[in-house]
């Protein structure tokens, strides 16, 4: 064998090569991931508290419109998130109808807001515009 002819395979350090750096990517995109779910739950929070059982509670954005919705368990607890930071409208509805409103309620990052309906029975609805 002359010094210029080629081996019939690579050199033994390059065969891990193709390896270790799927492993590194692989790494580096586990990584990213998790820091953009960190990141974007990071920016939200959620609206909690108690209701008359069986209720729905919805929150509405005030900027985008966005709007969620509640079930209120047997034991008169509801949660609503998670939400994007800003201020919502928190609404008691029964069989569909709004019964209290909550205006400007304020989600902030990473925190949950305590909103409380505290009519337990027959709650008055809100007045209808003409």
């Amino acid at each position: 064998m002359n010094k210029h002819s080629l081996p019939s395979h690579p050199p033994r350090r390059l065969r891990g090569f193709p390896l270790r750096c799927l492993a590194m990517i692989t790494l580096i995109g586990a990584c990213a991931a998790g820091s953009a779910t960190a990141f974007a739950q990071a920016t939200m929070g959620n609206i909690f508290g108690k209701a008359p059982a069986g209720d729905t509670v919805s929150a509405q954005s005030t900027t985008s419109g966005l709007l969620r919705r509640g079930q209120v368990d047997a034991k008169g607890r509801y949660y609503i998130g998670p939400l994007p930071v800003g201020n919502y409208t928190v609404t008691l509805e029964e069989n569909g109808r709004p019964i209290v409103k909550h205006l400007n309620v304020p989600v902030v990052v990473d925190r949950g807001i305590k909103v409380d309906f505290h009519c337990i029975q027959n709650c008055a609805p809100l007045a209808s515009k003409p």
